[in-house]
Order: structure tokens, then sequence, then C-alpha cells
């Protein structure tokens, strides 16, 4: 599906010749000589990496059709990780290179929004904050109250975060999935 630049808004994907890109941002410049045109930078959604772009006014692009799935992780597969869709029971093997970080946060019977472009997996929306159990961290001592002093813990999915000297093996946590960092106990 053709857009025109004059139509662009933050956040649509575009289908590119040298890939899937995001936009970020666009600013439209009508100087006093010569014709308008667009200015944007484009965030391509498999590698992460920002570029700029300039069109012309009304110069059309080619539109990218994200599909958006509620999914629930089931297991690991080897490398795969595999996700059942909640609404037709299908079930869906992702390589770990389509998750990303994401993969540290997942753990069985979890839910996730796994966005999807022509049957591949471009990218994974998680909840803002999951709960993790501690699998592996040093014994807290009787009596260490350091103000702000932090070990690191190791979760059931393998993510090493930093936590207060408190937290023991076997408790639940609360991580923030966007930055990765210890919340609260749950």
């Amino acid at each position: 599906m053709a857009v025109s630049t004059n139509d662009l808004k933050n956040g649509m994907s575009l289908d590119l010749p040298e890939g899937l890109f995001s936009v970020v941002e666009f600013q439209h410049v009508k100087p006093g000589k010569g014709g308008a045109f667009v200015r944007t930078k484009l965030k391509n959604v498999r590698s992460g990496a920002v570029i700029e772009r300039t069109y012309r006014a009304d110069e059309k692009l080619e539109q990218a059709i994200i599909e958006k799935r509620d999914m629930q992780f089931l297991y690991r597969d080897g490398t795969d990780y595999v996700f059942m869709d909640q609404s037709t029971y299908d079930q869906l093997p992702v390589p770990a290179t389509g998750l990303g970080e994401a993969a540290d946060y997942l753990k069985v019977g979890a839910s996730a929004m796994l966005m999807l472009n022509d049957g591949e997996v471009i990218g994974v929306e998680l909840p803002a904050a999951v709960e993790l159990t501690v699998t592996e961290t040093e014994p807290g001592i009787q009596g260490d109250r350091v103000s702000g002093a932090r070990k690191p813990a190791t979760l059931q999915t393998g993510l090493v975060v930093q936590v207060p000297l408190f937290v023991n093996i076997g408790d639940v946590l609360k991580v923030d999935t966007r930055s990765g960092d210890y919340l609260t106990r749950a």
C-alpha cells in the first residue's frame, strides 16, 4: 500500500528497499525558494539503526502492514520459542533472534504481543513489569544494611539483575521490562 510523505505519522512502518523501517520523527519543510520536502528519521525495525532521509513532498512510499497478535509463550524447543495464538490456538515457533532482549523476560505461560510482517516476527511488546523467581544469589548477611547496596541475582530466565542485599533465593521479584531494573519483591 503506497502512502504519501505528506501523510507520514510517528510510529508508521515503511517497507523501503533497504528494509523495514519505523518513522521516529518527521518534519515538513517549505523553504521560500524551491519545492517543499519532508525530513525524516527512520529506525530499522530489525537492527535498530536510525537513519535520516529527505523526501520530496507528496512522494509515494510503500507502507508495511504490521499485524499484532496476542500470544502465550508455551515452551522452548532448542533455540526456538514456541508461542500459541490466544484466539486460534495455532502454535508458532519463533527463533531467539526474532525476540531480542524480550527472551530474558519470558517465562512459561506468559502473554506477549507479537508483531508480524509477512509471517515473520519483527518485534515483541511485553507488559511493563514481569514477576520472576530468583534462582541464584549470594546470601544476605544479617546486620549488613548499607543504604543502597546491591548484589547480582540470577532469575529463572537466566537474566542477571542488581538487587538489594535482603533478596534471597526463591524470592519472586518484579522486574521492569523496559530497563531491566529490579522494582520490588512481589
